[in-house]
C-alpha cells in the first residue's frame, strides 16, 4: 500500500484512469442538458439531472480514494472546462441563423437555452460541490487509515451534495421561490442525491477494490496542498 500521494507511479496514466474521467465528464454535460426537465420520483419532484448526477460524484469518489486529491483537482477543472465548451457550443447554435425550412428554433431554445443565473449556479455549485466531496474524502482516509471505505463515501457525499444542493437552488431561486419552498428543494435533492450514493455502495465498493488491485494504487494525501485553484502541484 503507498503511504503518500508523492509516487512516480501516481503521475502515469491508464486506461482505467482514461475510463473514469470519460465517464465523470459525460455524466456533467450530460446532466447539464437534461435538467431543463422536471420529474417526479418516488412522489418527488426533482430535475431529471438527479438520474445521473449523483454519479459524477460516485466517480469522484473512486478518483480521489485510488488515484488521490492532485488527480481529482485535475479531472474536476477538465469536467468545468467540457461543461463550459457544452454550453457555449449551445448557445452558438441557438444563435446561428436557422434554415428557413427547419422550424424548431422555438424547441431548441426552450430546451437547450440557458439563463445567466442557472448558469451561474450551476457552475459555481459543481466547483464547490466537487471540491467539498474530493477534500472531505481524502482527509477522512487519511483519518481512519484507510478502513471503511464507506464512512467517507457517504459522509463526503452529504458535504459535497448538501454543498451543491444549498448553493444551486439559493442562487438559482431565491426571490422566485419562497424561502419554504427553496428549504424544501435544497432538502430533497440533497436527501436523495445523498441516498442515491447509499444504494451505489456496494458498486463503488467494487471499482475501488478493483482498480487498487488492477492499478498497484492506494494513494493517501499526506503531503498534498488542498488549494483547489492549484492545477499543477510539483511538490514531490
Amino acid at each position: 500500500m503507498q503511504a503518500d500521494v508523492h509516487n512516480p507511479s501516481v503521475t502515469r496514466v491508464s486506461t482505467y484512469f482514461v475510463i473514469l474521467v470519460a465517464v465523470f465528464v459525460v455524466c456533467l454535460v450530460v446532466a447539464n442538458i437534461i435538467a431543463v426537465k422536471l420529474v417526479t420520483v418516488f412522489g418527488l419532484t426533482v430535475p431529471a439531472a438527479v438520474i445521473i448526477f449523483p454519479i459524477s460524484y460516485i466517480f469522484g469518489d473512486v478518483l480521489t480514494e485510488v488515484y488521490g486529491y492532485r488527480r481529482a483537482r485535475q479531472v474536476i477543472w477538465l469536467g468545468f472546462l467540457c461543461n463550459l465548451m457544452a454550453v457555449i457550443a449551445i448557445y452558438i447554435g441557438q444563435v446561428l441563423p436557422a434554415a428557413p425550412f427547419w422550424h424548431g428554433q422555438a424547441a431548441y431554445e426552450q430546451i437547450l437555452g440557458y439563463t445567466p443565473r442557472l448558469l451561474l449556479a450551476s457552475f459555481i455549485a459543481y466547483v464547490a460541490g466537487e471540491f467539498a466531496n474530493s477534500f472531505v474524502l481524502a482527509k477522512m482516509k487519511i483519518a481512519t487509515r484507510g478502513r471503511w471505505l464507506w464512512t467517507r463515501t457517504i459522509g463526503s457525499t452529504l458535504v459535497g451534495e448538501g454543498l451543491d444542493s444549498l448553493i444551486f437552488i439559493s442562487v438559482a431561486f431565491a426571490g422566485t421561490i419562497p424561502n419554504s419552498g427553496l428549504l424544501s428543494a435544497i432538502v430533497t435533492q440533497w436527501l436523495f442525491k445523498t441516498a442515491y450514493e447509499v444504494i451505489a455502495t456496494p458498486l463503488t465498493y467494487a471499482v475501488v477494490t478493483f482498480l487498487k488491485r488492477r492499478e498497484g494504487l492506494d494513494v493517501y494525501d499526506y503531503s498534498t496542498r488542498f488549494n483547489p485553484l492549484l492545477i499543477r502541484d510539483n511538490a514531490g
